[in-house]
């Protein structure tokens, strides 16, 4: 009974949790909510390296790879995205595109807007980040010995 137990709890945690679950009616219905932009960071949840005018694309959700259309709703310009991060991290966002991805549909003025998202094609998943080698290592920058000396010199 227990062995039961424990694979149907592994089921369900498979099929809430993990985007490739989705089912064909899931994948095809659109996501409506407020998209936004982002050009900094070095590097992606995937491991590739962040380029601000690609046509990419950031989803808590999604798996990566995925092909996606995102529609403006008020202008009715859209863009095909590819999902390669992770994100919005701010509450009632749906999706992150990238600097060149909102200038197409014209989100980079207002710098959020209404979109759609209809998915296209779910990707593969996820791609292994290469592991990083430190080659020195972590030293202080003195910053809290800067705060505290302003902090008590300021008492005087």
């Amino acid at each position: 009974m227990r062995m039961i137990y424990r694979a149907a709890a592994a089921a369900a945690f498979l099929a809430f949790f993990d985007p490739a679950f989705l089912s064909a009616e899931a994948a095809a219905a659109p996501l409506k909510g407020v998209a936004s932009w982002y050009k900094s960071g070095k590097r992606t949840a995937n491991g590739e390296p962040f380029k601000p005018m690609g046509m990419t694309a950031a989803h808590r959700s999604l798996p990566f790879g995925t092909k996606v259309r995102v529609t403006h709703s008020k202008s009715g310009r859209s863009v095909v995205v590819r999902i390669n991060d992770r994100g919005p991290f701010i509450g009632g966002r749906i999706i992150d595109l990238s600097l060149g991805a909102a200038q197409v549909i014209g989100l980079t003025v207002a710098g959020v807007a209404k979109v759609e998202v209809d998915v296209l094609a779910l990707g593969a998943g996820r791609v292994r980040a290469p592991a990083r080698q430190v080659d020195k290592p972590l030293r202080r920058t003195g910053v809290a010995y800067n705060f505290n000396r302003i902090g008590r010199d300021s008492t005087r």
